[in-house]
């Protein structure tokens, strides 16, 4: 077994905790739950409406991503959070199916939570698998 790697990815995010943008071990990478923060400036308002923020967050995952020579292609799991569940869930669901072709969606858990950081509408995180 071979030690986990931690990764921070330059072009990503800044983070809102203290965590690294993924971690690797075995051929599996674990991508921290995005925020819907602005990669280029970390203080500027978090997108209006749970959309922008679910395609925000999206976009981010797939700057994490790309810097670990990765894609979408590659997820097998996602976690998705959203504050305000029954307002916004069939909307972050369109959203969110715009990134993955119909016959290959990971395999996916979606919860409601009290409260996110930034007080954002949503959050979500990924497991890949390296080819």
């Amino acid at each position: 077994m071979t030690s986990p790697v931690f990764h921070m990815i330059e072009t990503a995010p800044t983070p809102v905790a203290p965590f690294s943008h993924a971690v690797e071990s075995e051929g599996f990478v674990f991508l921290t739950g995005q925020m819907p923060t602005d990669p280029d400036d970390d203080s500027k308002p978090l997108p209006d409406g749970v959309e922008a923020q679910t395609r925000r967050v999206m976009d981010n995952l797939i700057i994490v991503l790309k810097g670990l020579e990765l894609g979408l292609e590659h997820v097998v799991q996602v976690r998705a959070y959203l504050t305000r569940f029954e307002h916004d869930y069939a909307a972050m669901n369109k959203t969110y199916a715009s990134y993955f072709p119909p016959g290959r969606r990971p395999a996916r858990t979606c919860i409601g939570v009290t409260g996110l950081a930034r007080g954002a509408l949503v959050e979500i995180d990924m497991l890949a698998r390296r080819p």
